[in-house]
């Protein structure tokens, strides 16, 4: 399938209301579902020779002297050595984090990258042969949620709060387990927090107070690894590696 290339934004919002021509459709459109069902075979068949992993979010901007980048780097390490593997977008910032503490931990480290416009990179720590490439967010996030054993989120910007949302909504539905998922940094998150709180529960019951529940909140990577430690204490279960 060939890319639709477009020369700026106006382009592409102009292609959403142009009527296409049946060989357009065929061409683009049709032919485009073929994309999408590779990238779901190669991803299944990838990650289920992995097996289940640690997903860690994070914003791809943070810069490597950062606390927030030295601390995704040490839970990384330390829940590697504790027997997780961890699963990270693949590119900078935080993901590189992620995959450089499992690799020097002696972890399993995968990368799940994306090709975008800017920012992404396939970051150095990643293992050779978990090194997987996606052109579609939709076939890459769920990549992330069914191999995911526990999800472990850092600062970060849209990407990461889509990740977020995506994790928590699939387990108040019911759609996937009810796996941890650990916030980490409480000065980060609690404006946020705050307001699901005072906003969408409480002044518009959009949601149940016991979502609160779905997620922890801590500050180190002590706590991270005794989340996750509980989780699998309490259902007789041990790290997938």
């Amino acid at each position: 399938m060939m890319k639709e290339q477009f020369e700026n934004e106006d382009d592409r919002i102009q292609d959403k209301f142009k009527q296409k021509t049946w060989n357009e459709i065929r061409t683009n459109d049709s032919w485009a579902i073929f994309k999408i069902m590779s990238e779901f075979v190669n991803g299944y068949e990838t990650m289920g020779r992995i097996g289940p992993c640690v997903s860690i979010f994070g914003s791809a901007r943070t810069k490597p002297e950062d606390k927030y980048y030295l601390l995704a780097e040490k839970i990384a390490y330390k829940i590697s050595k504790a027997g997780y593997g961890v699963i990270t977008g693949g590119g900078p910032g935080i993901m590189e984090a992620g995959n450089k503490g499992a690799h020097f931990g002696g972890g399993t480290s995968v990368g799940l990258n994306i090709e975008l416009p800017f920012e992404q990179h396939f970051n150095p720590y990643i293992d050779r042969d978990k090194n997987l490439q996606f052109d579609y967010f939709f076939v890459r996030k769920v990549m992330f949620v069914k191999y995911s054993q526990g999800f472990v989120v850092m600062p970060g910007g849209f990407g990461t709060l889509d990740e977020l949302f995506e994790a928590i909504t699939l387990i108040q539905t019911k759609k996937i387990g009810k796996f941890p998922i650990i916030l980490v940094g409480r000065d980060f998150w609690s404006g946020l927090l705050e307001w699901i709180k005072t906003v969408i529960i409480e002044k518009h019951a959009n949601a149940n107070p016991a979502d609160l529940d779905l997620f922890r909140v801590v500050d180190n990577e002590d706590e991270v690894l005794e989340a996750l430690d509980n989780f699998y204490k309490k259902y007789n279960l041990s790290p997938n590696f």
